[in-house]
């Protein structure tokens, strides 16, 4: 965090990266000292309205983070930025998006939690992006001209207004993360999930919270003691914050999980059994209770950075054996394909969200991009599961990239070229992955 007062003694001259947060209502011309070095810019959590005419002066400006501001009409000089690739204006009171204000260089546009209820065509003309959320809107609908987004990869729609689904998305080439539950085409199935995702009570009384495991954007998770009829043990118990994320419902997340995890409805073994919902909070958040996992269990890998975009950051040194890639591919695709026959689509399969002991066990877990599908639409159902299969490549074409050389990893990469492939329909099905990971197992 920077401040006003240095900015304007100059101690940040030749800064990259300027991060302001101090109740500013007016865009500091001051920032305009840095148009030579500055690439990144967090004005996120002031009182801005507007942003000046001359910001395409900041020639070098990529990255532009404005959440949390009081903006009402996302501002047109954003098009006209020559370098800009990245534009959060999440949590703002956006209602407008002009067309003007689509840089053609954009790659990564955030709008979550907005008011607006259309997008102007010309988002087709961003044919580089490749990530767009617009979770808890007001859309009614997506433009057809979005079709021509052909790079389009990570796409968040979930918690909005769109009445009919868009099959065109399914047909883009690049596609592999969606996200779409909390709109009226699908508002039948969603309470249908949510009103069957029944699993054990469990009374927040019988908890003794104890240090917090981890924090995502749908909730926090703590580890807990729970007093159970039959006996203490230790458990993890994950509670929602109730509000639209990035991603989509907390309702969708919970119902995803206890459907397709929870003991009692026959769970799967690379998923974090759900051993119970919390009841009596006294705030009355929801919450729900899991299996805590042996500690020796860590992230696969790190989430995408502004330069990766939409691809998950590995440490330097990952590596690994030949037997231990196949056999995370093999418990990740296994999950995936049953999730997939429970009418699941996970929306969110990513290293970043898979938990491994370094030996090849592996636990798929954030289910806050979740959506449904309804089984007896076997056409859609295959269609959306063509879609994360593309998510499923990318995972294989990283773990081949650090296994060493020989005939799994050409077997793995082979596989991964696959599920990457172009045209959608030409993909294998998670049932088909799992078959042929088995044989390159076998030899």
């Amino acid at each position: 965090m920077h401040t006003l007062e240095q900015l304007r003694a100059g101690t940040l001259a030749g800064a990259r990266h300027l991060k302001l947060a101090c109740g500013l209502r007016e865009f500091p011309r001051e920032i305009f000292e840095l148009a030579d070095t500055l690439e990144i810019l967090d004005l996120a959590g002031n009182e801005l309205t507007t942003l000046p005419d001359d910001l395409p002066r900041l020639t070098r400006l990529r990255v532009l983070f404005c959440s949390g501001n009081p903006f009402e009409v996302l501002p047109e000089v954003l098009g006209r930025c020559p370098a800009l690739q990245m534009i959060g204006f999440k949590s703002c009171r956006l209602h407008t998006v002009p067309d003007a204000a689509l840089p053609p260089t954009l790659r990564w546009l955030i709008l979550t939690d907005n008011r607006i209820e259309t997008l102007p065509a010309g988002i087709g003309r961003c044919t580089g992006l490749r990530k767009l959320a617009l979770a808890g809107n007001r859309l009614t609908a997506l433009p057809p001209e979005m079709a021509a987004c052909t790079s389009l990869e990570l796409l968040r729609i979930a918690a909005n207004r769109i009445a009919t689904f868009p099959d065109w998305l399914l047909d883009l080439p690049r596609l592999a993360w969606l996200a779409y539950a909390g709109n009226p085409f699908c508002a039948t199935l969603d309470a249908a999930w949510q009103a069957e995702a029944h699993t054990r009570p469990v009374p927040w009384a019988a908890l003794a919270t104890d240090g917090i495991l981890g924090e995502g954007a749908s909730g926090v998770i703590h580890r807990a003691a729970w007093s159970a009829p039959e006996g203490a043990r230790s458990v993890a118990v994950k509670l929602f914050k109730g509000e639209v994320t990035s991603d989509g419902l907390p309702a969708s997340e919970r119902a995803a999980c206890v459907g397709a995890a929870c003991v009692g409805a026959g769970g799967h073994p690379q998923l974090i059994p759900v051993l119970g919902e919390v009841t009596g909070h006294p705030a009355d958040t929801a919450g729900l209770v899991m299996a805590l996992i042996d500690p020796a269990f860590r992230s696969l890998a790190g989430p995408p950075s502004l330069d990766t975009c939409t691809r998950d950051v590995y440490p330097a040194d990952a590596r690994f054996k030949p037997a231990t890639a196949l056999a995370i591919a093999r418990g990740i695709a296994a999950a995936a394909a049953h999730l997939h026959q429970r009418g699941i689509v996970h929306g969110d399969l990513y290293a970043h969200n898979i938990l491994h002991d370094g030996e090849g066990r592996v636990f798929l877990g954030d289910f806050g991009a979740a959506s449904f599908v309804l089984p007896t639409d076997p056409a859609r159902a295959r269609r959306l599961e063509q879609v994360e299969v593309r998510a499923c490549g990318c995972l294989l074409e990283e773990l081949a990239e650090r296994t060493a050389p020989g005939v799994l990893r050409d077997g793995l990469a082979d596989l991964a070229a696959r599920c990457l492939g172009a045209v959608p329909a030409l993909r294998p099905g998670f049932d088909e992955i799992v078959h042929h990971l088995d044989g390159l197992a076998a030899g």
